[in-house]
């Protein structure tokens, strides 16, 4: 393991354009898969968990060409093998959870043919039984060790339609969920308890995929044909926040995010964060401290837009209910605000942390507190007593890439500085994270 230490800065100044979203590309990756023709991807991220998902394609048969590209973001063509022509292979996800729980959907109703999907260790901590439980309840055949845990055994059978109701909000099950919908017999419905991430939704609507919304359920039914077209992949809001946060906590400094997504369904930390006391605005000539908005345009069927941050006083809030799947990967930034905050922050009804590359509820704890916040466990959640500041000192990532940046920012704006454990983490979703940090923070 690589440890990297960042030591307090001096104001933040610049402008970032962050890289392409994680959640998007992996999504992107696997419709070119699923399409007829050739699905051209604009944008996409070049990170360690989504090459996981350009090699499952390739192994399940589509060719995937690279064309140049800029940095992180790679252009791409895949020919698609269509939605029922998936070939027979074994999958290694590697670190890719997304993958890991929505790729099952797909090969599950493929009638034939047998799949194996495996990982690294973490991968292998991870329960999959939330999505091979509703997937048996439609007829398919998975296996997974203990009943929960990967590798995943996937067999392709004959799937009947079904109604799904989740008992807690998730994306990645929802997406598996509507992918084995497309190729059972029948309608298939899935309803959240509260609205989480809807790309998968968006794509496959666009892709001409029989989708209908009501509420909080969506329902399909069978789909013969997926043309995808052209896809591009808008600036990673989960990425952005990092800097976002640096920006909120250096004093004197001011920082602006270009290209970034803005789906209502990702950007729940900015409600937090005005709840916290940031004041908002509408551009970047918004009067005072805090953040502003500009909504630029849409990226395809998703919105994007420019971020701009400055140094503001915070104070504590009560965050949970239907905003946690909104802004379930920033929820561990939030600890750390929460730090600088003037009161108590709590944070509820978040279990979910814990199914993530880590237990991020353990982990945030016990990271925050072992460099001087005042910050206690919950079943669901944490707490934390803010004091204004925070003292600095190590923070082990275990191998969570969300974590290792976390430490970054918190090494920033602490006292003492931070000396990240496991940096090298961060190349599953932002490879050029230590770079684009430093250079806000004037190389140091």
């Amino acid at each position: 393991m690589s440890a990297a230490r960042f030591g307090p800065a001096a104001p933040l100044r610049g402008q970032l354009r962050p890289p392409p979203d994680k959640s998007i590309s992996h999504r992107a990756a696997l419709l070119g898969a699923m399409a007829e023709g050739l699905t051209r991807i604009e944008g996409y991220l070049d990170s360690a968990d989504t090459r996981a998902s350009l090699e499952a394609a390739s192994r399940l048969g589509a060719e995937v060409r690279e064309l140049p590209g800029e940095g992180d973001r790679l252009d791409l063509e895949i020919q698609g093998v269509g939605l029922r022509g998936a070939r027979p292979a074994a999958i290694d996800v590697g670190n890719a959870g997304t993958l890991l729980r929505i790729l099952p959907g797909w090969l599950a109703g493929q009638g034939q043919g047998e799949w194996t999907l495996d990982g690294d260790a973490s991968i292998r901590r991870r329960p999959v039984d939330r999505v091979a439980e509703p997937l048996r309840a439609m007829g398919a055949e998975i296996g997974c060790r203990d009943e929960r845990l990967p590798p995943i055994r996937v067999r392709g059978s004959k799937l009947r339609g079904a109604e799904h109701e989740l008992p807690i909000a998730s994306a990645q099950v929802k997406s598996c969920l509507l992918l084995a919908g497309m190729l059972a017999d029948g309608r298939t419905t899935v309803q959240e308890p509260a609205p989480s991430r809807d790309h998968t939704e968006r794509m496959l609507a666009a892709a001409g995929a029989p989708l209908e919304r009501e509420g909080e359920t969506i329902a399909v039914t069978t789909c013969e044909r997926l043309e995808a077209g052209e896809i591009s992949v808008p600036g990673d809001f989960s990425s952005a926040a990092f800097p976002v946060v640096g920006a909120l906590l250096v004093p004197g400094s001011e920082v602006e995010l270009t290209g970034v997504g803005l789906n209502q369904t990702r950007i729940g930390l900015l409600s937090i964060l005005a709840r916290m006391g940031v004041p908002m605005g509408a551009d970047g000539d918004a009067p005072g401290l805090g953040l502003a908005v500009d909504r630029i345009g849409d990226a395809g069927p998703e919105p994007f837009g420019t971020l701009w941050a400055r140094h503001t006083e915070l104070r504590g809030a009560e965050v949970g209910g239907e905003e946690i799947p909104l802004a379930i990967d920033e929820l561990p930034l939030v600890g750390l605000l929460a730090c600088f905050a003037e009161g108590e922050t709590v944070v509820s009804n978040a279990s979910e942390l814990r199914r993530k590359e880590s237990d991020r509820i353990g982990a945030v704890v016990k990271g925050l507190r072992a460099l001087g916040a005042e910050i206690e466990a919950r079943p669901d959640g944490f707490a934390v007593r803010g004091r204004g500041e925070l003292r600095g000192g190590r923070l082990d990532s275990r191998g969570d890439h969300r974590l290792a940046m976390l430490g970054a920012v918190a090494g920033l704006s602490s006292r003492e500085g931070v000396e990240v454990e496991g940096f090298e983490a961060v190349a599953v979703s932002y490879p050029a994270f230590e770079r684009d940090l430093r250079s806000l923070a004037g190389g140091r």
